[in-house]
């Protein structure tokens, strides 16, 4: 008899490791529009995405988005991690991250699925915006 493998089914939330996480909280504020409330002392920020859940649309899920304080420092070099943030408007953005000093890696890709660019946090982690096609 086989066994049925248990997989991963969606992400319950992603958290970033700082050196000063309250600044980064602010750098996502204002050059992405994610605002986040203060948890634990001020160690800690971090907002929630609620979406329907598809197997039972009168449930309400989210995922957790946090950034925190590292326990240890973070090495100087760029991060390996990368988070995908979807937005409604890439050329808007991308024109408002500009006009803020914010380097984009490249010019917006555009895929069969969407359009892409890429960019970094003042810590290093690379973020990917993505909008999707249609």
């Amino acid at each position: 008899m086989t066994e049925k493998r248990v997989a991963v089914d969606g992400i319950g939330g992603v958290f970033i490791y700082a050196n000063d996480a309250k600044a980064l909280a602010d750098w996502y504020a204002t050059h992405l529009g994610i605002s986040m409330t203060t948890y634990e002392e001020g160690k800690n920020f971090g907002t929630e995405f609620k979406y329907t859940n598809l197997d039972d649309p009168k449930r309400t899920d989210a995922t957790v988005y946090s950034i925190q304080n590292s326990p240890t420092p973070l090495a100087s070099e760029r991060n390996q991690a990368v988070v995908n943030y979807r937005v409604r408007d890439l050329a808007g953005l991308v024109r408002q991250l500009r006009e803020a000093g914010i380097e984009i890696e490249k010019e917006v890709d555009y895929a069969e699925y969407g359009l892409f660019a890429w960019i970094h946090d003042p810590e290093g982690n690379k973020i990917e915006l993505y909008q999707p096609a249609g």
